[in-house]
Formats: structure tokens, sequence, C-alpha cells
């Protein structure tokens, strides 16, 4: 049977922590869906096709060296519900620190209420990309800092390149 696992976020943007996570997750999933969330409420700062432009470009080289392939879509609603869709019966979830597990580990139970074939998988960030959030990448961003320790050359320069607007 096929291994599907769906990685959920909203990639804006793509940090390196993102894909900490994929390469982790490559290697157990023959087939990982990156899950771009999109809410009418939020206005990020990269329109989903552009994030699902960058998550590709960053995520396809890591997957096809796991043997994994790998594509990205959006989705509205609930988590657990896209899962479902795209027929996942992994759910992959990064954790930083015990703020994210006590949160994740909510999420899990009420998602295995929801859809109890879909089996919360939970990876550790390695230490070196722990403190890497996408809201410090974006706020360091804004405010002319560098960022290139913190997500892929490509999506830098896009940064650079949106904030000088």
């Amino acid at each position: 049977m096929k291994r599907i696992a769906l990685y959920a976020g909203s990639f804006d943007p793509v940090t390196n922590g993102h894909l900490d996570v994929v390469r982790q997750a490559a290697q157990l999933a023959d087939e990982l869906v990156l899950a771009i969330g999109v809410h009418p409420g939020k206005t990020p700062i990269f329109t989903a096709d552009e994030r699902l432009e960058l998550l590709q470009a960053t995520c396809k080289p890591i997957a096809k060296a796991a043997g994994c392939t790998i594509r990205a879509i959006t989705f509205a609603g609930l988590v657990i519900m896209a899962a479902k869709k795209e027929k996942a019966t992994l759910l992959i979830r990064g954790l930083r620190d015990a703020t994210d597990f006590d949160y994740e580990m909510q999420m899990a139970g009420m998602n295995g209420t929801m859809a109890p074939k879909v089996q919360t998988v939970f990876l550790p960030a390695s230490p070196a990309v722990r403190p890497i959030t996408a809201t410090l990448v974006r706020q360091i961003a804004a405010m002319g800092g560098d960022i290139e320790a913190f997500v892929p050359p490509l999506v830098a320069k896009k940064l650079v390149a949106r904030f000088k607007k």
C-alpha cells in the first residue's frame, strides 16, 4: 500500500525549518503532499501560487533524493479534511519546542477523532532550525535584516525583492 503523507502549513515563507521537516517526512512516505493553507482573513507576503512555486522548487530535490514523490496543493478549511481528500494516512507535524508539542497533541487528538485512519506523526526539528519561525523571518526581512541563514537562497532573494517594493 502506498504511504501518502500530508504536511500542511502557511509556508509564508518557506523556511529552513520547513525543509528540515520535509527531509524527514520524505523518508517516511512514498508520496508527500505539501498543503498550503489559504485563509481569507490572512494577508500573506506571497500569493498561494508563489508559495506553491517556492515549495516545489525548494522541496522537489529533497524528495527526489529520498525516493519520494512530492506535490504541492492549496486548501481552505480543516487540515484533516485536506488529508482525507488527498488519501493521506499520515499527517506530518513539525515540533520545535514544548509549546508546539502541547498544541499539536491537542490537534492530534481532535483530528484522530474526526479521521481515525489518519495518523499524526510528530517530527522534531533539528537543533539548528528550532528557533526559526516564518513570522520572525517576515519581521526580519521587513526591517531589512539578513535572513539568509533562515531560508533557502531562492526564498531569500524573493523576500528581499518583495520588501524593496
